[in-house]
């Protein structure tokens, strides 16, 4: 067994990492681009995922909107622990057993 790197992180902080990787600058609409967005409250299955209502063009939006990660029901640590195995260049029956998931040789994540 590898390291167990996934008790090195959580969910708030893999959140936390991708608003400051997407937005350096502060949070941006991924519809206009404009920089007047509310916070909207979290996600309700997942507490960290931030949601965000644009106030030009009314756009509602989250941190994972129009990423690789939207639309996928395992979570953002999975995915990044997911990434990092797989930078590692180890086969998907192996990062299936290191992330508990079922094997599935199309996609890395499935439960």
């Amino acid at each position: 067994m590898l390291l167990n790197i996934r008790q090195l992180m959580d969910n708030a902080k893999c959140y936390e990492v991708v608003r400051e990787l997407r937005w350096p600058d502060g949070v941006r609409c991924p519809g206009c681009g404009a920089a007047a967005v509310n916070k909207r409250g979290f996600h309700d299955h997942q507490a960290h995922r931030q949601r965000y209502s644009c106030q030009e063009c009314g756009r509602q939006f989250d941190d994972l909107s129009g990423t690789i990660f939207e639309g996928h029901r395992q979570s953002l640590k999975t995915w990044i622990l997911c990434l990092y195995l797989m930078g590692l260049n180890l086969s998907n029956r192996q990062i299936a057993a290191e992330l508990e998931l079922n094997e599935d040789p199309t996609r890395c994540a499935t439960r």
